[in-house]
C-alpha cells in the first residue's frame, strides 16, 4: 500500500433513493458524494452543484433521486478540462458530459471522455477506477460497423489506450431516448485497487467474437473494492446474455428471468472472495432497471414484485439496451 492510500480514511459508501424535494438538504450535507436526477430532456439542470447530476432517462412513476452518501466530509470542485468531481478521501465521484459534435460524433467524444477521465484520476490521487456509467442518445441506432454503439466502443478503447483486462472497471452503457448528443459519463474511483469479477454462465464482454464490432467492450461485469473497504458488490450492467448470445430476444419477461440468473451466478463468483455477500438481493441491494418498451413496465414491475423480497429498493427508467432485441437491463449495488 503506498503512503496515500494508508493515510486515508476507509472507503464506505451508502446508496439510496431520495424525494426531490430533498435535494437543496442533500447539496447542504457535506458527507454527500454524488445525486442524480432522472429527466429527459435538455432542460435546466436544478442545481449546479458539481455532485448533481441530472442523467437523460426518464424515471416511471414518482420522480426520484439516487444518493451516494458518505462517512467522511466530502470536497468537491470542476476542473478546467470539464471533470465535475467530489472526493472523501477513499473514493473519488467524477462526471464528464461531451457534446457528440465537438469530436466528430459518439467515437471522437468517448475517446474525450475516457482520455480526460482517466487524466483526472492520478491528479486528484484516486488512480484505480472501480465503477463507471456511460449514456448517449439512440445507442443502437446504425447499421452494422456504424452502430452507434460499436462507434461508442471503439472511441472508448482509443481513450484508455492499452487495455489491461486486471483493471477494467464495472460499467454500464445505455441508451437515452431523449435526442440529445451528449455523452453523459461518471465514475467511482478509489486509493485501491478493487477486484474485477466475470460471470461464469457469459463470455467476458473484452473476449466476445467480431460480430458485435470491431472492438469488444471494455469493462468487466462486477466490482468487489479492497477488503478493507465498506463498499457494496458493484454490478455492472446486466441482461439476458449467455455465453455471448442474447436469449429470449422475443420475451421482456423471460429476459428478465435470465437476467435474474444470471446475478446468481455473478454473486455466486463474487462470493467465493467474500463468503459474507448475501446469495440474494435484499434490503442490503440497491437496483437500476433500464426498460425499453415503456407498454412493458407494469408488467415489468409486477415480475420485479414477483422476483425480489419486498425490502428490496428499485428505480425502473425508460431506456433502450445496448442490442436491438435486449429489452431490459438492471444494474445496481448488492451488499448484507
Amino acid at each position: 500500500m503506498n503512503a496515500l492510500a494508508s493515510l486515508a480514511p476507509s472507503a464506505a459508501l451508502q446508496v439510496d433513493y431520495a424525494d426531490p424535494a430533498t435535494l437543496p438538504a442533500l447539496l447542504a450535507d457535506d458527507h454527500v458524494l454524488a445525486v442524480f436526477g432522472f429527466h429527459a430532456g435538455s432542460g435546466k439542470p436544478p442545481s449546479d452543484d458539481p455532485r448533481y447530476l441530472q442523467v437523460g432517462l426518464q424515471i416511471d412513476g414518482t420522480d426520484t433521486l439516487e444518493v451516494w452518501r458518505s462517512p467522511h466530509p466530502v470536497q468537491r470542485g470542476r476542473d478546467a478540462d470539464g471533470v465535475a468531481w467530489a472526493s472523501d478521501g477513499a473514493l473519488l465521484f467524477g462526471a464528464l458530459q461531451i457534446e457528440e459534435a465537438a469530436h466528430g460524433g459518439i467515437s471522437g467524444a468517448a475517446e474525450h471522455a475516457y482520455a480526460t477521465l482517466l487524466a483526472a484520476l492520478p491528479r486528484h490521487g484516486y488512480p484505480h477506477l472501480l465503477r463507471i456509467w456511460n449514456y448517449l442518445d439512440a445507442i443502437t441506432e446504425g447499421e452494422g460497423d456504424s452502430e452507434r454503439y460499436r462507434d461508442f466502443c471503439v472511441g472508448r478503447a482509443r481513450g484508455i489506450g492499452a487495455i489491461d483486462t486486471r483493471t477494467l472497471p464495472a460499467a454500464t452503457a445505455i441508451g437515452r431516448l431523449d435526442g440529445v448528443r451528449v455523452l453523459q459519463v461518471y465514475w467511482m474511483a478509489a486509493r485501491q485497487p478493487g477486484t474485477p469479477l466475470e460471470n461464469p454462465r457469459q463470455v467476458s464482454a473484452y473476449r466476445y467474437p467480431r460480430q458485435y464490432g470491431p472492438q469488444s467492450p471494455s469493462f468487466a461485469r462486477a466490482m468487489l473494492a479492497a477488503d478493507d473497504a465498506a463498499l457494496p458488490l458493484l454490478l455492472s450492467g446486466t441482461a439476458s446474455v449467455v455465453g455471448h448470445e442474447t436469449r429470449h430476444g422475443d420475451c421482456t419477461l423471460r429476459q428478465l428471468q435470465e437476467t435474474f440468473t444470471n446475478f446468481e451466478a455473478l454473486i455466486g463468483a463474487a462470493r467465493q472472495h467474500r463468503p459474507a455477500l448475501p446469495a440474494r438481493f435484499g434490503s442490503g441491494s440497491r437496483l437500476k432497471v433500464y426498460v425499453h418498451d415503456a407498454a412493458e413496465i407494469p408488467a415489468v414491475r409486477a415480475a420485479l414484485a414477483a422476483q425480489l423480497p419486498a425490502g428490496v429498493p428499485y428505480i425502473v427508467l425508460n431506456a433502450e439496451v445496448c442490442r436491438p432485441n435486449l429489452r431490459v437491463e438492471i444494474d445496481g449495488v448488492h451488499d448484507a
